[in-house]
């Protein structure tokens, strides 16, 4: 609907409909979040927060709560977003689609304020503003300049001020030699502008609030100076999924069910190759031998179930009258750009290999196809969608790589981004495959259209939950049809990383969710020396090192090894002998005293070996600990319901499943339905597995023990290790 067909509606209705018209959901959240900053004192310390999943459309909504802002009397508005021009541009660009028709009326005027000029009339100052703000210090600097010297008018009216990506720079303090914490400079200058404000609002968009919520209860002080304040939001508005967003519940949860076509997401890449790919190294990757090296088997597969995946959906696609659609592929793995040149050099090589036997018809390049085929048929099936036959399939496949369908760029800068980006803003997908290759330029604010293949192997030493939730550029608005054959690549420890991530948002999600606004209920909790329950100071836990604990959840441990029979075999005798003086029948929840069910769990795990640092079987006690011991029904308390299986006949579960991904599913789904059917305090499986070598074990036989949150437990976060 034309916007000039209503001229004199309120702004916000006239952006809504510039746009399509948004749905009753937006318009609740648009109307409720603008009406608490009119209603609430939102200040530097008690921001009001806008929280939705990454690529849920939180630019849609604040773009509308700005108009709606304005509704309400607000002059202006104030945009703070990431500091890449790329994310300018993309923001300028929304609102000259939103606000296009209002700036044409003379209603409301916006710019870069890097481009804002030093002669504007009164005309136009007097219009309703909106400035786009890098957090970096020249765009800092020009806005201060702005309101202080040449527009010293605009520091007297009222103004919105909307930090989009708020959990980057503006709430940031960093460790000083000597101890202590002193803040980030980027989130002194937005402090120190918004001070000299007469009168403002302050909204705070983010994915990853929880750099907000787990921030020290104190004020900051260094040498009697307020260096930092905590800012502890003055109310907090959800931002619900749209329809077709996909996100960690699709990648990290449904991927544990065998019925899903999400079980066959994931490929591990070992650390060989994500070494070999690091830098140039004949030693460990020559480029000749790109495609049958064991150091690039996984990119090599990767490469080829983006163009056999996206040729088998534009062969579905076909007989539909469409456009047809084009593919993405991102490689994420360094920050270098010496990396990135090698990588680019190692993908071009095995193009350009593939394309030659594409155009000999040779019997290897056959050979890729099946097996990428096969791979991408698993899940497909699962989906239940028709597909091609693999004949068809490798025609098209050698059709695309002669015609090159596939382009690979390399992606180190903001002017390399802009030049690449389309009419919206996103990546501009030229090709019907289209591979890119980057580092930190590419995890924020980009937007990649039909992201099907995605390359990750970046190893912070320190992992940070928002910066890894927000290089999962995957996440968003995804065709359902495209999931089947979207595969995501990556080492085993950084997946278990971003599968530990993603459970600790959707915890703390659930928690703000349950809170309706008001802030969240949830424990921090890690074990003492003595092996007590103490609380922990949430703004000190380590994200590498959580478990999150959210009600009617399985806790399974992974990435152990069994000991040797040998060595394994008294513990072995003493824990089957326990279990069965309990004379507990299989898949029967029955209580029994939180002692006797930590002893079980210990001597169960006791048998089990990791590697050095990844041994976390403690933690499984003190959860355990803690979960009986925090219900406040008496009559339980100190309790844990036990659920065996396998007394009689063990099963004999595999270690790792087909991609190379550790299996974490030693329970049925009839033994968990069981075990989710108990409430108050939890249960701790004990299913006992075979063990045999031929299934990656050490041939002793063992009980995997799995615990069970009940379904009515307070959420709470346990914290193996914490920060000094």
């Amino acid at each position: 609907m034309d916007t000039a067909a209503a001229p004199h509606a309120g702004l916000y209705e006239r952006v809504s409909l510039a746009r399509g018209g948004d749905s009753d959901e937006l318009q609740h959240v648009v109307r409720r979040t603008a009406a608490q900053l009119v209603e609430r004192d939102t200040t530097t310390d008690r921001p009001g927060v806008l929280f939705g999943r990454i690529q849920s459309g939180k630019t849609r909504a604040f773009l509308g709560i700005i108009a709606e802002a304005f509704d309400h009397g607000f002059d202006g508005a104030i945009i703070f977003t990431k500091g890449t021009k790329s994310l300018v541009r993309q923001t300028m660009r929304r609102m000259a689609n939103d606000y296009g028709d209002l700036k044409h009326r003379d209603i409301v005027q916006f710019f870069d304020i890097m481009e804002l000029r030093a002669n504007l009339t009164s005309y136009v100052l007097d219009q309703k503003l909106i400035f786009v703000v890098k957090k970096e210090d020249d765009n800092l600097k020009r806005l201060q300049l702005a309101f202080s010297e040449t527009y010293t008018m605009l520091s007297d009216r009222k103004w919105l001020l909307v930090d989009d990506e708020a959990d980057l720079a503006s709430v940031s303090f960093r460790r000083i030699p000597g101890g202590g914490k002193e803040v980030g400079k980027i989130s002194k200058k937005i402090d120190a502008f918004r001070s000299g404000l007469a009168k403002a609002a302050y909204l705070q968009v983010t994915a990853t609030p929880y750099s907000l919520y787990l921030q020290p209860e104190e004020d900051v002080y260094r040498a009697g100076e307020l260096l930092f304040r905590p800012r502890r939001p003055a109310f907090t508005e959800i931002l619900k999924s749209h329809d077709a967003y996909v996100g960690g519940d699709y990648y990290f949860e449904k991927s544990d069910d065998e019925t899903s076509a999400a079980y066959y997401f994931y490929h591990d890449v070992p650390v060989s190759e994500r070494d070999a790919l690091k830098k140039e190294d004949g030693r460990r990757l020559k480029l000749s031998d790109v495609l049958t090296s064991p150091n690039s088997r996984v990119v090599t597969l990767a490469i080829m179930n983006l163009i056999v995946g996206g040729c088998i959906r534009r062969l579905q696609d076909s007989t539909k009258d469409s456009i047809p659609r084009k593919y993405a592929f991102l490689f994420h793995t360094e920050q270098a750009r010496a990396s990135h040149n090698w990588q680019e050099r190692v993908v071009i090589e095995i193009r350009n290999q593939l394309t030659g036997l594409a155009k000999s018809d040779a019997k290897q390049l056959d050979e890729l196809i099946a097996v990428s085929y096969l791979d991408l048929e698993r899940s497909i099936k699962l989906s239940r969608a028709a597909y091609p036959g693999l004949d068809e399939v490798c025609a098209a496949v050698k059709l695309a790589l002669i015609n090159e369908h596939l382009m690979v760029t390399v992606v180190n800068s903001d002017a390399e981004i802009e030049s690449i980006l389309d009419e919206n803003g996103q990546l501009e997908l030229q090709n019907p495959f289209n591979i890119f290759i980057g580092g930190q330029i590419l995890d924020r604010g980009i937007t990649i259209s039909n992201l099907i293949g995605f390359y990750y192997g970046r190893n912070p030493q320190k992992a940070q939950q928002d910066t890894v939730l927000q290089h999962s550029r995957m996440y968003g608005a995804r065709d359902l049809a495209d999931l089947p054959v979207t595969r995501l690549y990556a080492p085993d420890r950084i997946y278990k990383l971003m599968k530990t991530i993603h459970e600790f948002d959707a915890a703390l999600r659930y928690a703000l969710e349950a809170a309706d606004g008001a802030s969240p209920d949830v424990y921090f909790i890690m074990q003492d020396s003595k092996r007590n329950i103490i609380a922990c100071n949430p703004n000190k836990i380590l994200f590498s090192d959580i478990k999150s604990v959210r009600p009617g959840h399985r806790i399974v441990p992974t990435g152990f090894r069994i000991v040797s029979p040998t060595a394994g075999r008294k513990d072995l005798e003493t824990l089957d002998k326990k279990i069965a003086n309990l004379r507990i029948t299989d898949n029967t929840p029955t209580l029994v005293d939180l002692p006797i069910a930590c002893e079980l769990l210990r001597l169960a795990q006791r048998n089990f070996k990791y590697e050095e640092g990844d041994d976390d079987r403690e933690s499984f006690v003190a959860i355990l600990q803690h979960l009986s011991t925090a219900t406040p029904n008496e009559a339980v308390r100190g309790k844990v319901w036990i659920l065996l299986a396998g007394q009689s006949e063990a099963r004999n579960v595999s270690r790792e499943r087909e991609g190379g991904r550790l299996n974490d599913s030693p329970d049925t789904k009839q033994q968990t339905d069981a075990a989710k059917s108990t409430s108050e305090v939890p249960t701790l499986m004990l299913l006992k597995q075979r063990g045999e070598k031929e299934k990656g074990w050490s041939g002793l036989p063992f009980w995997w023990p799995v615990v069970v949150v009940p379904s009515d437990a307070t959420i709470a976060v346990f914290a193996e290790k914490a920060s000094e």
